[in-house]
């Protein structure tokens, strides 16, 4: 108590607080020298403790090792120092399709084998839109060439259609340079899914879903010609027979070859004709399931000037 009100008094010409520069005390250009051995290349990645040592070895000393950290503690550097790499936020894929062989997207899937560790991989291309599996291939492994031939075999089972994009995720056969160079020379334009993103492919997670859960699935394959069997068989049913949620319960074929239309206007004489017979079992006209008018991965979201354009409409109606 007597000492918080009686303060000892600081020494005579010096301002309270600052402490005397100890006379060992390294020298302003002895501290330069120390900061550049420091952020030197060759220690750039170092401790402080390991460039001491390591100078050590070879006979020279500067300081120690504390030191060094006070140094680069004097220049907020008690850090990493290394020039890190400078990653941009990857964008977020938008890609709209309102008809067939605008957009596609593919993916990998793993098929367990009956041997302990073994797997098959399982390529598939799906047209957004319709949700055509375009072409499918199953191989004993994964790569970057096996990929573009997939992509190629693809494009050219489509006939002479092309998409506009070919989407995927980050894997290392999608992101590979084979495939890169074939959708440059193809004129296609590439598209990715962000990092740790999990429904940026949705289309191509949602068919491995409908493959892995059908009734007839065997889970596990006794060889790569039996896999190659069975996905054929399903991916037939899959594209001429499966009545699709998404796509008004018509089929992928139908949809990509536009025959949808005859098949929904037959639908609706159907519904017309049940309706005109017994009116009273509806609550209003029966209308036939619609093909939605666009798909997308990614809705796009509306601009500043299309929120404006929609804010006048409203204004003006």
């Amino acid at each position: 108590m007597w000492r918080a009100e009686n303060p000892r008094p600081g020494s005579p010409g010096k301002p309270g607080g600052e402490r005397a520069q100890h006379p060992a005390a390294l020298s302003g250009e002895e501290r330069e020298q120390v900061l550049e051995i420091l952020d030197s290349d060759r220690f750039a990645d170092k401790s402080p403790a390991q460039v001491w040592a390591v100078l050590l070895d070879e006979g020279c000393y500067y300081c120690s090792a504390r030191t060094m950290y006070r140094v680069l503690a004097s220049r907020d550097e008690v850090r990493d120092r290394r020039a890190q790499a400078a990653h941009p936020p990857r964008v977020r894929p938008e890609l709209v399709a309102d008809g067939p062989d605008q957009v596609w997207t593919w993916d990998i899937t793993k098929l367990k084998s009956e041997w302990r560790g073994l797997y098959f991989d399982l390529y598939v291309m799906i047209d957004i839109y319709s949700r055509k599996a375009i072409h499918w291939e199953v191989h004993a492994t994964e790569n970057g060439d096996l990929a573009r031939e997939f992509i190629e075999n693809a494009v050219k089972a489509n006939g002479e259609a092309r998409p506009e994009y070919v989407h995927a995720d980050n894997g290392t056969s999608m992101t590979s340079k084979p495939v890169a160079d074939l959708l440059s020379d193809l004129r296609i334009t590439q598209s990715h899914s962000r990092p740790h993103v999990s429904n940026d492919n949705p289309y191509s997670e949602a068919q491995f879903k409908t493959l892995k859960y059908c009734p007839i699935f065997p889970g596990k394959f006794a060889s790569l010609g039996g896999a190659r069997e069975f996905c054929s068989l399903f991916f037939t049913y899959y594209n001429t027979r499966h009545r699709h949620s998404g796509i008004g319960l018509h089929t992928p074929q139908s949809v990509h070859d536009g025959t949808w239309r005859e098949i929904q206007a037959r639908r609706q004489q159907v519904l017309d004709a049940a309706y005109a017979a017994r009116p009273d079992r509806f609550r209003r006209p029966p209308r036939a399931p619609e093909l939605p008018r666009k798909t997308w991965i990614n809705q796009p979201r509306p601009t500043i000037e299309s929120q404006e354009s929609t804010a006048v409409n409203v204004y003006v109606a």
